[in-house]
């Protein structure tokens, strides 16, 4: 593995946008809806990373999308997706929905049955514009992701890459975005080979909704001599100047942690 040093810059959550509309409970790492912010835009072409949590029965009604790759990670609860491509599929835990909206189009997203549904939508923009719209699912387990990374999300034309609505690997996406989960026990410590120029690392809020400082699950990031620890909502941007570089995330704390890592070309 690489030794470079990586330069680890927290995000904590209680600076996040937020919003509570009562059926909707958000948090947003960058701008989003009335929620601005220039110093937190974007990344790369990372746009959004929301994290939602959507009461029963209801979610977001039909709306437009163009010229973004927009996919969601179930964390608890169940996903109700319909699109104007003819897509209606419903993704509980552990999927990955990937849709590329190219030159447009339409869809919902609702939680489904009687239980609030817990997701990350994220958003990154393509490297080409007018892409034929497309749409993917994945499904990860838990116990692809224990005390391992399983890559969830890759570039098309990396290895593994399937150009399927349904496969094993990773869902395409046409950005130089490659995303990795992981669930750590504690004490347990797992590096990370980063090969882009700079990532982001998100510790998902797996203990509950809280607004103010994080609680819950809690990681340490380190790189060379850089080390910060995270906690759950809370973020980190990583700076890569020499590539490839380690990243090495160890869970400090009690229970399981439920950790989400861009690498970003």
């Amino acid at each position: 593995m690489a030794t470079n040093a990586i330069k680890i810059v927290p995000r904590l959550s209680q600076n996040r946008g937020h919003a509570d509309h009562g059926w909707l409970k958000t948090f947003h790492t960058f701008s989003f809806s009335s929620y601005h912010d220039p110093k937190h835009a974007s990344y790369g072409p990372l746009r959004v990373i929301n994290e939602d949590r959507v009461a029963p029965k209801r979610g977001f009604g039909t709306h437009s999308h163009r010229e973004f790759e927009i996919f969601s990670y179930i964390v608890s609860g169940e996903l109700e997706h319909k699109d104007s491509m003819g897509n209606t599929e419903i993704l509980p835990r552990g999927s990955i929905q990937m849709t590329s909206a190219g030159t447009g189009i339409s869809h919902s997203e609702h939680s489904h049955g009687n239980s609030p549904v817990h997701f990350l939508q994220i958003w990154s923009l393509p490297h080409t514009s007018g892409l034929t719209p497309t749409y993917y699912t994945r499904t990860f387990s838990d116990s692809a992701k224990q005390n391992k990374w399983a890559r969830v999300v890759a570039p098309v034309g990396a290895e593994g890459v399937e150009k399927k609505r349904e496969a094993e690997g990773p869902a395409p996406v046409h950005s130089g975005v490659t995303m990795y989960a992981s669930l750590l026990d504690k004490g347990v410590k797992l590096p990370l080979e980063m090969k882009g120029k700079k990532g982001y690392v998100h510790v998902i809020m797996t203990s509950g909704y809280k607004v103010g400082p994080s609680e819950g699950a809690a990681v340490k990031l380190a790189s060379g001599p850089e080390e910060v620890i995270i906690k759950e909502g809370d973020g980190a941007y990583l700076q890569i100047s020499n590539r490839p570089a380690e990243l090495v995330v160890e869970n400090v704390a009690d229970g399981t942690a439920e950790v989400l890592v861009f690498d970003i070309e």
